[in-house]
């Protein structure tokens, strides 16, 4: 198993990579190029497309834009200019583009999904080798099921650094039909639709890390969804959604911040969820038909969950046809706002030594600032994890580590080897029973386009 944190090597991967060989530029009036279709034309591995400043229409539908594993193709925003896609059904639609990276542009005014990336319909060569940093997602010209960034059979990539704002209101800002393999860290979503990220179609080893959520919609993070047959990749896959790992991200707002959704074998570990406007969590089931597991053995943990109780009551909101019993819960801190006798959240399942009802002391959550005081019951208080070691900020979680999404004590450098919980005689505990062993326990995961 690498020791090194999976989204730093997919950087390094494309760091390392030989010199682009040519720059094709695409200006908006005057240049070689007026657009991404004409340079893709004559683009080979290497090179550089290169956007200049302004606004450029969308709407180009390319096939096969690949470079090779050491000579990506990168389409690139001029550093210190502002480059606009704007309009057309899409910004692009790639249908298997490989080893290509996107960097640096601003999308908006589409009448369907902002960018486009898929598999062209043919799911045994999915698209692969996919980096998206430092763009911008703006409004959509669309209110129905339309996404800013759909994915289809997209496999090994990596989303970094982006900011996503005013999704469509049916629509999701990340949408993933039988995705795998990848990873999105250190993006902005607000004012979402009705998903910030959705995870369907049989996706599976997804993982979702170091992203700030505010105001997600119906469902800020879906894990899992409602998916035609004909769509789900792996034509065999019989799940919706698994081995998703949603580590150290922080939720305001949102109907919902989590939703399991036809989920197996995902976990929910060191987020900070601050108050939702209904549910903290879903656990639902959408597809139905047989041999389709039931959505179970998922884990929460480790997790501080702010909510008021006049707006989040029950905390949990459970559908039927699931598995609720099989869920693990394990030393997540409850905090109810409103309400100081408040006696926990509905759980469908015994929790694993919680934190009931202690302010976690966040330094300025109305202002964006959830660190924790110095005093606060989160510090030193979660259960090690071998995949997860950096919190919200970037850096390494000390040992043992804090509850929440931001570590609160300075941290080490060592990574934790334990899963044992860790108790603290000062704090007001709730004990039930021992910690199992669940499926998601046992991901592994390597850097997404290595």
């Amino acid at each position: 198993m690498r020791t090194i944190d999976h989204v730093v090597l997919a950087l390094l991967l494309f760091a390392a990579l030989p010199l682009r060989a040519t720059t094709l530029e695409v200006r908006t009036s005057g240049g070689s190029y007026s657009s991404l279709a004409a340079a893709a034309i004559d683009a080979l591995p290497g090179d550089t497309i290169l956007f200049r400043a302004g606004i450029h229409h969308g709407g180009d539908h390319l096939t096969n834009l690949q470079g090779t594993a050491t000579a990506w193709i990168t389409i690139l925003a001029a550093p210190g200019e502002e480059v606009i896609l704007r309009g057309g059904g899409n910004a692009w639609q790639l249908s298997d583009p490989a080893w290509l990276r996107i960097d640096g542009f601003t999308i908006e005014g589409q009448t369907g999904n902002g960018l486009n990336i898929d598999d062209a319909g043919t799911f045994d060569t999915p698209a692969h080798h996919i980096i998206i940093e430092n763009c911008t997602w703006r409004a959509l010209d669309a209110t129905g099921n339309n996404d800013q960034l759909k994915m289809s059979g997209v496999d090994s990539f990596l989303v970094h650094n982006c900011t996503f704002s005013d999704g469509a209101a049916g629509g999701s800002m990340i949408d993933m039909v039988g995705c795998h393999a990848g990873a999105f860290s250190n993006n902005r979503f607000e004012r979402a639709g009705s998903n910030c990220i959705q995870a369907k179609g049989g996706t599976r080893s997804i993982r979702i890390e170091r992203n700030r959520f505010i105001d997600g919609g119906a469902r800020a993070i879906n894990i899992g969804g409602s998916t035609g047959a004909a769509f789900f990749r792996p034509q065999t896959a019989n799940y919706e959604a698994m081995e998703i790992a949603v580590y150290s991200n922080i939720f305001t707002g949102a109907d919902a911040p989590i939703a399991f959704v036809g989920a197996v074998g995902c976990e929910v570990v060191n987020n900070t969820i601050y108050l939702p406007n209904r549910w903290a969590i879903r656990i639902l089931q959408e597809t139905t038909t047989d041999g389709f597991l039931q959505c179970g053995d998922n884990a929460f943990r480790n997790n501080i969950v702010v909510v008021n109780n006049s707006a989040a009551n029950p905390t949990v909101n459970v559908g039927p046809n699931t598995r609720p019993e099989t869920f693990l819960f394990a030393n997540n801190l409850w905090y109810n706002v409103a309400n100081g006798t408040w006696s926990g959240p509905n759980l469908p399942a015994p929790e694993t030594t919680s934190l009931l009802n202690l302010n976690p002391q966040l330094l300025d959550p109305a202002n964006g600032d959830f660190r924790l005081a110095a005093t606060s019951p989160a510090i030193g208080s979660a259960i090690a994890t071998l995949q997860q070691v950096h919190d919200f900020l970037g850096v390494p979680f000390s040992t043992p580590r804090s509850i929440g999404a931001v570590e609160g004590r300075p941290a080490t450098l060592r990574v934790p080897r334990s899963s044992s919980g860790i108790s603290s005689p000062s704090l007001s505990r709730r004990q039930t029973k021992p910690d199992r062993t669940i499926a998601a326990k046992e991901i592994r995961y390597g850097h997404p386009c290595g």
